[in-house]
């Protein structure tokens, strides 16, 4: 098995191959995607809404990561780069904290990498932690972990903002982080900040300009059906599918055809 490391993603910018990154929280799935060639499994904090129910990312503990990045761990046979965040209040009181939780995500669960939002105000962190030897992947524009400040919609989209994401951009860089996901901004702004900087850009509704792409892998499977934001494709519709699958279960379970003579034991 051929791991990748972080080197590896940041020669892929240099060469002009794009990065392909999915949302992966458990074993099965991990199996799978990473088998496909997936680049980067990102352990997200997402794992609030499509796996947890909750309404946003902000109650995702530390220990929900490492116990995520632990499964995901375990069935990354395609050797991927497993990505995973820092959820809400574990890196930005202090940079005790955010060097100590970083460093438990990698320890005890396995991640390759943290991911953190923000910009300029957590930059001091950013940089503990790299210097703790631990690889930062930052993320901009939409910051899920900021709801309550700023809302779900379309970030950066006057004159001033996009000049502060731009400046937060270099900062992050310069504090160590050695890829940028940028989430929700106009596709021009994306397309800037990409040329701008010598890390890697990944977009999430961000347009085509980014270095590489990330979804949430139920959103992309068609299987998360409470909402669809506007950048998100679907691949399938598995939840239908899985729907189709357990009625006819049930039903067969009902009618007694199931279990048949190939499923019974002699």
């Amino acid at each position: 098995m051929n791991k990748k490391t972080v080197n590896d993603i940041l020669q892929m910018k240099n060469v002009g191959h794009k990065i392909a990154a999915l949302t992966c929280y458990d074993y099965v799935m991990a199996k799978i995607l990473s088998s496909c060639g997936v680049d980067i499994l990102l352990v997200g904090d997402s794992l609030a809404t499509v796996k947890l129910g909750l309404d946003s990312t902000l109650p995702v503990t530390v220990e929900n990561i490492i116990y995520h990045t632990q499964a995901v761990k375990r069935g990354n046979d395609g050797g991927a780069l497993i990505v995973s965040d820092m959820p809400f209040l574990s890196y930005e009181a202090s940079v005790k904290d955010a060097v100590y939780n970083a460093g438990r995500i990698l320890k005890e669960g396995g991640a390759n990498a943290v991911k953190v939002e923000g910009g300029a105000e957590i930059a001091d962190k950013v940089s503990a932690i790299v210097k703790a030897k631990i690889p930062v992947a930052g993320h901009l524009g939409l910051t899920p972990q900021a709801v309550n400040k700023i809302g779900l919609k379309v970030q950066a989209k006057n004159e001033t903002a996009r000049q502060k994401l731009i400046e937060d951009a270099k900062i992050l860089q310069d504090a160590g982080v050695f890829m940028l996901t940028l989430e929700a901004i106009p596709e021009d702004l994306a397309k800037k900040v990409t040329e701008t900087l010598d890390i890697p850009t990944i977009g999430i509704g961000a347009g085509k300009y980014c270095d590489g792409q990330v979804l949430v892998s139920d959103d992309m499977l068609g299987m998360f059906i409470d909402f669809k934001p506007k950048f998100v494709k679907k691949y399938a519709n598995l939840a239908d599918t899985i729907k189709s699958a357990a009625e006819k279960y049930i039903s067969e379970v009902k009618d007694g055809s199931f279990p048949a003579e190939e499923n019974v034991y002699k």
